[in-house]
């Protein structure tokens, strides 16, 4: 059974995780926003199954842009790339990614939260 994780804009639902690799849902309400954030090593890629996200992407050597996801899309962040999901409506994104889960360098937080150790 998925292990079930609440956060202010939704929750998280992990069904897979292992030494190598980490699967989850990304469950996020319509109107809420995950941090502006990066990784120092996570690299990961994220399937849009239901709903619109706004999602805002950078890094050093780009500018942020802004994309709308409609189901579908595929988005691929690599470690270091500045990233940000918006929901613009109730929506479910299927992440898979490298299994460093608390590596997680908080930019800009609309619930105040800290970056992760």
């Amino acid at each position: 059974m998925p292990r079930r994780i609440e956060k202010p804009w939704g929750h998280e639902e992990i069904w897979a995780e292992t030494e190598d690799y980490v699967g989850k849902i990304l469950v996020v309400r319509k109107g809420e926003r995950l941090s502006l954030q990066y990784h120092r090593l996570k690299v990961e890629t994220l399937y849009l199954e239901s709903g619109r996200v706004l999602c805002t992407v950078g890094d050093e050597n780009r500018p942020l842009t802004e994309k709308i996801l409609t189901p579908g899309d595929v988005v691929h962040l690599p470690a270091g790339r500045r990233h940000r999901f918006e929901a613009l409506e109730d929506s479910r994104l299927f992440e898979v990614s490298t299994p460093f889960l608390d590596d997680v360098v908080r930019l800009e937080d609309d619930y105040q939260r800290d970056s992760g150790p």
